[in-house]
């Protein structure tokens, strides 16, 4: 009868001398059996389709200068948003992991290493301690619903040197008397503006060919001697499906900007203003070519200021030449569909 019973626990799955089935392994539908599929192809000899668009994602980010801009602009618009491409990575990893393929799994290795390498680093918190001057930069919204709180936002920022973009004639007294007592010195040139704690000198209208005021130059005197402040806000760009990415009015402004700021006497300038486009633009290469993005060398995060409510991008800009940024921020949200950016320099 031992005998009969060992054999019968054997018979339903048990081990010897128990009786009852032997427990089964968890198992999660699709993640399992790594072995040969239905036809007989295994791990490493499926899911190349996922594979090539793990290549053709990392050729993608390498190469996206290549992509030309003759037709909508596209290599702007790749541009604008690239670091986003890396979203192409965890969908393909979860697509790997259904497919139980090694290779795809494999190749996914080459845009997750090069996105880390391109835009890791601004996962981190570049800033340090120290620092001569504040500055910020805001587009306040043209219908911005309630111009004297973003400005005692502003104010409440500590910066030294504020400017604004996007001003309208209305708005204006609002942020004049807002400010006057925190910032006696301003300069006011069409839409864009420039108030300051030290004195300004030398302001005038830089023209970047669009038919009207939308950037200055200025001279501020700090106490760690004159700094060259250029306050700018380039045209707008507008993805259509007719046309693609209107951005040529944009790019030739971003041209006679970079003129007059080569042209600068002073060796300490500093840029700020929306500049509708990101440091990786190809279309701005006159501008940053020459200028180093305080947010890409002292930023704390990816620093992305719109549209406020969701940012996804980066469009408003501090730059710098001749002087060296500490640490680079982003300001909450005011009633504006930009987020204010602020940097602490070293002069």
């Amino acid at each position: 009868m031992a005998q009969a019973a060992t054999g019968w626990a054997q018979a339903d799955g048990g081990e010897p001398g128990r009786s009852g089935p032997r427990p089964r392994r968890p198992h999660l539908p699709g993640l399992g059996r790594w072995g040969r599929d239905r036809r007989g192809r295994t791990a490493w000899q499926r899911g190349w389709v996922i594979a090539l668009l793990a290549v053709a994602t990392t050729l993608l980010m390498a190469f996206h200068a290549e992509v030309p801009n003759r037709v909508g602009n596209l290599g702007s618009l790749l541009e604008t948003f690239l670091p986003w491409i890396g979203l192409a990575v965890p969908a393909l990893l979860l697509c790997a992991l259904l497919r139980r393929s090694a290779t795809a799994l494999v190749a996914l290795l080459l845009p997750a290493l090069l996105w880390a390498d391109l835009f890791g680093g601004l996962l981190s918190d570049r800033s340090g301690p120290g620092g001569d001057l504040t500055v910020l930069s805001h587009n306040v919204n043209a219908e911005n619903p309630d111009p004297a709180a973003t400005a005692r936002d502003l104010i409440a920022s500590r910066a030294d040197v504020v400017a604004l973009e996007e001003l309208t004639a209305t708005a204006l007294p609002v942020y004049e008397k807002e400010l006057a007592a925190a910032y006696p010195y301003r300069t006011v040139k069409g839409t864009v503006a420039l108030w300051s704690r030290y004195p300004i000198t030398g302001a005038r209208a830089v023209d970047i060919k669009i038919g009207w005021t939308r950037a200055l130059r200025a001279e501020v005197d700090t106490p760690n001697g004159a700094l060259a402040v250029y306050v700018a806000h380039l045209p707008s760009v507008r993805v259509k499906f007719d046309a693609g990415f209107t951005a040529d009015q944009r790019d030739n402004s971003a041209e006679a900007l970079g003129e007059a700021i080569v042209a600068e006497p002073l060796e300490r300038v500093v840029l700020l203003g929306d500049l509708n486009g990101t440091m990786n633009d190809r279309s701005l290469a006159n501008i940053t070519s020459q200028m180093r993005s305080a947010q890409g060398a002292a930023g704390d995060g990816v620093g992305f200021t719109w549209p406020a409510s969701f940012p996804l991008t980066r469009i408003d800009q501090i730059m710098t030449k001749g002087v060296t940024p500490i640490s680079s921020w982003v300001l909450p949200a005011t009633g504006s569909d930009h987020l204010p950016v602020a940097a602490r320099v070293e002069l």
